[in-house]
């Protein structure tokens, strides 16, 4: 581990909340958008010249197959902690995703979405997958809460559209939300969604979290008690309305970044959070401090890049919350991206529980729990 890696990985655990128990909380972003849509499109790109492969998004992540999701649950149901309960992931979803169909039929004049499931059901091998959502939900293993309605500044990503910007409208003829590889005016590539350049796309905002978070309820029949941004963009209005919605707990990282308009410009003010922190409004942040990327860290060995993050966290008496995207577990573009990353998380957990044998595997709504109970 760098001096650098080091003095972040331990200031991140020095303020907040702690406990004597040695909790793991698996935190996995992005389930239910889409990415790249197949291997075919991917190839395409490629031979079009984009740099799809210098981006392991473009590279890797996709709608999560049944291959994926059948193989992620083997793993997680593999081991057992200190209660008899298996490994679980906090599936921080993604509800909708965009209906190219009729956004192309009323001629980039309107934007449409779709229920996650729907796409699902266009996408092959993927038709089964909700169904297998429900086993891991019934089993343990798999905890959806709520991400967004769609990964996508919905009112930019229609600018861009409606003035015939060539990347985003061939990422559009292919199906995608932008080819993230490329240069783009939007800082994560259109995928930013509660990010606003003025007053109008502000307000915006607040229609789509409460239309989201209805369908998060609809779709799973609770209301989702933690959020998590997309890109950790996000602001106090936003967490106002998120509370009203049910939203008690807020995911994230140390940084969030709060947009906002100063003298015309559009600027990110950066906010830090701890775990165990609260807002005006009674939420409590809950901030990531380790991390199972491979795909976003390849020249790192994950398992014992994470374990050092893990042991740092029990050290001062913290929860571990682990960052481990979605993009790590699918196969669907490069199967061997699943076979690989999946048998190093499987060496994780298992190392995991023979160093600290009473480790306990909670999702966030449970730590947030824990955090908010009264003292005995």
């Amino acid at each position: 581990m760098s001096l650098r890696n080091f003095v972040v990985s331990n200031l991140v655990n020095i303020p907040g909340w702690r406990s004597r128990r040695k909790l793991v909380v698996i935190e996995s972003d992005d389930w239910g958008s889409i990415r790249m849509p197949s291997k075919e499109v991917y190839h395409f790109l490629e031979n079009k010249g984009y740099k799809v492969s210098a981006d392991p998004f473009m590279r890797f992540d996709s709608l999560a197959a049944e291959s994926d999701l059948s193989a992620l649950f083997e793993v997680l149901h593999s081991v057992s902690d200190s209660k008899g309960n298996p490994a679980v992931i906090t599936a921080n979803t993604i509800v909708a995703n965009p209906d190219f169909r009729r956004i192309r039929e009323s001629d980039f004049r309107q934007f449409y979405y779709e229920d996650f499931r729907t796409t699902l059901e266009r996408y092959p091998g993927h038709s089964g997958s909700f169904g297998l959502w429900k086993q891991g939900m019934d089993s343990g293993v798999f905890h959806p809460q709520f991400h967004g309605r769609e990964h996508l500044n919905v009112g930019r990503w229609m600018k861009a559209l409606q003035q015939n910007d060539p990347l985003v409208r061939q990422a559009f003829d292919l199906g995608m939300i932008s080819i993230s590889s490329e240069p783009s005016p939007m800082l994560f590539g259109y995928m930013e969604s509660l990010d606003y350049h003025d007053e109008e796309e502000k307000t915006a905002k607040a229609e789509i979290l409460s239309e989201g978070m209805q369908l998060f309820e609809q779709i799973f029949g609770y209301r989702s008690a933690s959020f998590i941004a997309n890109c950790f963009v996000w602001t106090k209005q936003n967490e106002e309305l998120l509370q009203k919605s049910g939203v008690k707990y807020l995911q994230g990282i140390v940084q969030q970044l709060s947009p906002e308009i100063d003298s015309g410009k559009h600027r990110f003010r950066k906010i830090y959070h701890y775990t165990g922190q609260t807002n005006k409004t009674g939420q409590t942040y809950l901030t990531r401090n380790a991390y199972f990327e491979p795909c976003l860290y390849p020249g790192k060995d994950p398992v014992d890049a994470c374990l050092n993050r893990v042991s740092t966290a029990f050290r001062y008496g913290k929860p571990a919350i682990i960052s481990a995207h979605r993009l790590n577990f699918i196969g669907f573009i490069d199967p061997l991206n699943r076979e690989t990353n999946l048998k190093q998380f499987k060496l994780l957990l298992e190392t995991m529980l023979k160093q600290w044998p009473e480790i306990e595997f909670i999702t966030s709504d449970q730590l947030g729990d824990l955090i908010n109970q009264p003292a005995a």
